[in-house]
């Protein structure tokens, strides 16, 4: 059995990201992590751990002798995200469903069961089970640079997804994708993979480029659904 230890930061960072996403950190001012501190009952030397991990991100921003802030979501941060990602994630999916062993496809199999439970109820969690599946098909790639790129790259696209996507109710055409995907993924078809892949995120850009000239930086929305 592998135990998993995870640091009080990292578990900061999901919790701050999740409040950033939802709106619960906004953008107006400096995060205040005085306040958070006391809040969640630790210092400020993890809370300040947290930020800049989602400084790397690319979620927040630091200024000098003034702190942390929400970075300020924008059409050309989508735009660039969502092409990179057409760049790098079919071929890396496509090499990844060519090197998974059964570990690997037991655990994408695992995490879309849970992602299309949670998308078809449309319960907590959509955004980070879907990075989850997406992460799964790319992980046994054995790609570190790719994989490391794309990781931040799928931070960066839920918070679109759930500001934009969301009023759409693009969910079971999302489900059927990832079904499809998974589908190709597990028989080993990497063609397949690759123009499915390519398939689902440009209909995702092309949905955030009908939505986005309505931009109105209110922050995220209050819920996710799958990209």
């Amino acid at each position: 059995m592998t135990i998993l230890v995870r640091s009080l930061s990292e578990q900061l960072v999901d919790l701050l990201r999740e409040r950033i996403f939802t709106g619960r950190v906004a953008g107006e001012g400096a995060i205040p992590q005085a306040s958070l501190a006391t809040e969640l009952g630790v210092s400020k030397i993890p809370i300040r751990e947290a930020l800049a991990k989602l400084e790397q991100e690319g979620l927040v921003r630091s200024e000098a002798n003034r702190g942390f802030f929400v970075s300020t979501p924008s059409t050309e941060e989508a735009e660039e995200v969502y092409l990179l990602r057409l760049k790098l994630e079919p071929d890396a999916a496509a090499l990844a469903a060519s090197r998974a062993n059964e570990i690997d496809r037991q655990l994408a199999t695992k995490t879309f069961d849970t992602l299309y439970r949670v998308t078809d109820e449309h319960g907590e969690g959509v955004g980070a089970f879907n990075r989850a599946f997406h992460l799964a098909l790319i992980r046994p790639s054995g790609q570190i640079i790719a994989t490391s790129m794309l990781e931040r790259l799928h931070v960066l696209s839920e918070r679109y997804v759930r500001k934009h996507l969301e009023p759409l109710g693009r969910d079971d055409r999302a489900n059927e994708e990832h079904r499809q995907l998974l589908a190709a993924w597990l028989d080993r078809d990497a063609e397949r993979v690759a123009a499915v892949m390519r398939v689902h995120i440009e209909l995702t850009l092309d949905d955030l480029r009908r939505q986005l000239p309505a931009w109105q930086d209110s922050g995220p929305g209050p819920a996710a659904t799958a990209d």
